[in-house]
């Protein structure tokens, strides 16, 4: 993939971004010109990402922690203002799933999923309204044509048709959703595009075989078990009609054409990249 130029001179926060999907979201926009801020809840694969970055041709920094930390919301969007002078592309990536039927899930598993799904993204968006709302006046005051900022919150296949086994992960989609709806309203005044992605099956870590080793994360100092039964992997492609998981650059793909100028009339909406898998 050729760079495109297309996001030239814009800044993008990308939460989540040191591995999976967030680090193919990070390199695509970095490969159309962006500036990225890289989050990660470790040191190591922020760097590695922000070195990925680089090598696409842009500029990266590190904004190292937990979204669901207390200061974390104001800390990320400080890195991108104070380090690169603005803030122009947000994506609300970062997450994880803690999976258990309702019987057996319990109060720590709930909030601690719906916290880092949608208590972040809420507090994010809310941190960068000040420098948005600002930005919005002085630039219309200035250009002939102002340009839109664009947020894109990730959702998933599970928030719209829920899906077994994650009432909390799905509940917490489904409030993304909500949030994006609200907002793509509340900001349309400041010219912010705000969509969500709703991803289906996309081959991670997070889907992997529950059953592998190393088929654990380290969230919040629990020691999370991740993945998907092997027999349920197996049975998913008969029901995509595209036959297979995407990849993370697919899945980054969905976002890129969210932040591109070419969406700037297109905002409260939800784009399903799933393959054609309708939950």
């Amino acid at each position: 993939m050729t760079s495109s130029g297309t996001l030239t001179g814009k800044v993008a926060l990308v939460s989540g971004a040191g591995r999976g999907i967030g680090r193919a979201v990070a390199e695509r926009l970095a490969l159309a010109g962006a500036r990225i801020v890289i989050n990660d809840m470790d040191e190591e694969p922020a760097e590695q990402a922000a070195q990925a970055v680089r090598e696409a041709g842009s500029e990266a920094l590190t904004c190292v922690g937990s979204v669901t930390e207390t200061d974390f919301a104001e800390r990320f969007v400080a890195t991108a203002v104070d380090g690169f002078g603005g803030l122009d592309i947000v994506v609300n990536n970062a997450g994880y799933t803690w999976d258990s039927v309702i019987q057996k899930m319990t109060d720590e598993q709930w909030n601690a999923v719906i916290d880092v799904h949608l208590g972040a993204p809420f507090r994010i968006l809310r941190a960068a309204l000040p420098f948005i709302k600002a930005a919005a006046k002085a630039e219309g005051e200035a250009a002939e044509r102002p340009p839109h900022r664009k947020v894109v919150n990730i959702s998933s296949l599970a928030g719209l048709g829920g899906n077994a086994g994650q009432s909390n992960y799905a509940a917490a989609k489904a409030g993304v959703v909500g949030l994006t709806k609200t907002l793509a309203k509340e900001w349309g005044r400041y010219r912010v595009n705000v969509n969500a992605v709703a991803f289906g099956m996309i081959s991670t870590r997070l889907t992997d075989d529950h059953d592998r080793p190393g088929a654990w994360i380290e969230a919040e100092g629990r020691r999370v078990r991740v993945g998907i039964p092997a027999d349920v992997i197996a049975g998913a492609a008969g029901l995509i009609p595209l036959g297979r998981a995407g990849t993370p650059a697919e899945a980054a793909g969905a976002v890129y054409l969210l932040c591109t100028p070419d969406a700037d009339y297109v905002t409260g909406e939800v784009l399903s990249c799933g393959g054609g898998l309708a939950l």
